[in-house]
């Protein structure tokens, strides 16, 4: 995954174009080295699944 396709998977999540974004195991680190520095980084929330897949969701509100 390339630090464009994260970008504009990002954008369409905090759009509300797609609900959730599914990041597999191997992906992760580039991810969220592409995550954290984003301004409304507070807002993504990471669910961890079994297999160690991710899946974000933004939320409409900074999580604490």
């Amino acid at each position: 995954m390339s630090e464009a396709e994260i970008l504009e998977k990002l954008q369409l999540l905090r759009t509300k174009e797609i609900e959730e974004i599914r990041v597999m195991k191997e992906d992760f680190l580039v991810f969220r080295s592409v995550l954290v520095k984003q301004e409304d980084f507070k807002q993504f929330r990471g669910v961890a699944e079994h297999g160690g897949n991710i899946l974000y969701h933004y939320l409409d509100s900074p999580r604490s």
